[in-house]
Order: structure tokens, then sequence, then C-alpha cells
């Protein structure tokens, strides 16, 4: 998953960064003022945005009004000193899909992202499933037909996205605009490298193959007797 923090405190936005990539494993962007994370918000592909109301050049409320205006439907989570409910409301009103007020604890913070990513993706537990194959995002295990597979955490994050959005296809160019930040030097063949390997580690013993490549397409991630 690809997460980007809108947070002009430098220190507060390594701090978040830092906690995000270590505690639940993605990859993370930051934007030290508006017009940089409405750059970054606009110009890449994000599972969730983190965004601080008090910023230089546009304010945080403008960047939510500005992605929804154009139609980005990416889950907005409001990092506000404001605990005034008419304001928070209003917020919500304008597309937030959720706030936390600071100063706040970093563990509701991984949690409240990690609600958001689900809910976009609909899905409402913590546990991914796709036929035998079960993925717990809260602990980060996988387990296929009830046995623990072993993964790396970039074949993890790789599987994670595509249950998220299993039975859809999801091409090469997006799994690295997720899995990588932006100053990431993306090689060309690492995607297929973390395909193989999933395939062998879910797939490799078991008769029904679940990870699936369209050749032209990209992968996907369903039970072999979905049409």
């Amino acid at each position: 998953m690809h997460i980007l923090v809108i947070e002009d405190e430098d220190r507060l936005a390594r701090n978040l960064a830092t906690a995000i990539t270590r505690n639940a494993g993605f990859a993370v962007d930051i934007a030290l003022n508006g017009e940089d994370g409405l750059y970054l918000a606009t110009s890449n592909t994000f599972d969730c945005i983190v965004l601080d109301l008090m910023l230089p050049g546009r304010s945080g409320r403008d960047i939510l009004c500005c992605l929804r205006s154009r139609g980005y439907k990416t889950p907005v989570l409001i990092l506000t000193a404001q605990d005034e409910k008419a304001s928070i409301v209003n917020l919500l009103e304008q597309g937030a899909d959720d706030y936390l007020a600071k100063p706040f604890d970093l563990g509701e913070l991984l949690a409240r992202i990690k609600v958001l990513i689900r809910r976009s993706g609909g899905h409402a537990s913590a546990q991914l499933v796709v036929a035998d194959l079960m993925l717990d995002t809260n602990n980060r295990t996988v387990f296929r037909a009830g046995r623990r597979v072993e993964l790396t955490p970039m074949e993890y994050r790789t599987l994670e996205y595509l249950m998220t959005h299993h039975g859809m296809v999801v091409s090469k160019e997006k799994l690295l605009e997720h899995l990588y930040d932006y100053n990431w030097e993306k090689f060309s063949n690492v995607i297929e490298v973390y395909i193989s390997a999933l395939r062998r580690k879910i797939d490799g013993n078991s008769s029904a193959r679940l990870i699936h490549t369209l050749r032209g397409h990209g992968y996907v991630i369903r039970n072999e007797e979905t049409p």
C-alpha cells in the first residue's frame, strides 16, 4: 500500500512515515507544504492520504476540496488541532473520510488508515479471504489451507494489494505505484520476481491456482473456478 503524508512539521511527518512503514509495511511519500501535497496527490496513485489542515501555500481544506472536485476518491484522513464540532462536521461533508485531533496516538492513526483502506476496497474485516487463502492485515500473516505461508515483506505487500483487489486485474505499473515510494528506482522485472515467488509459495502445494497472469494486462488473484 502507498500512503501520502501532507504535514508541514518536518519531524512529525518523518516520524509518521517511519511508524507507518515500520508497523504496517506501507510505502510513504511526504509533502511539507500544500502545493507539493496537491501535486503529489494528483500525479500519483495512493491508497490513503494523511492530510494536515494548517499548511503553508495551500490549506488542507483547499487540497481536500480540489481532490473531491476533480473526482479523486482516495481516502483522506484529516489531522487537525481544531476540536470545534462544526468544523469537523464541515470537513466530513466536504469529503474527508475520517479525522484525528492532535495530539494523537500513532497506534490509533495506523488503525484508522488500515480501516479506510479496507473500506475503500469493500472489506469490512481485517482478514482478506480468497478460496482457502487467508491474509490477516492486523498481524500480517498468510495461510493457505490452514498452512502458514512465510513471505518476505515485499511479497506480503504484493499479495495484500492483489487480495484487496481480488477478482480485478492489476497492471504491473499499478503494483509498482502502490509498492514503492516516489523516489524508489523501479526495476523493470521486480514485479515478475515477486509474482513468481508468490506462485511458488501460495500455489505450489495446491491443485487450485489462485494467482493468474493476463498477458499484456497484469495480474489477478481469484479462485480458478471463477470465470
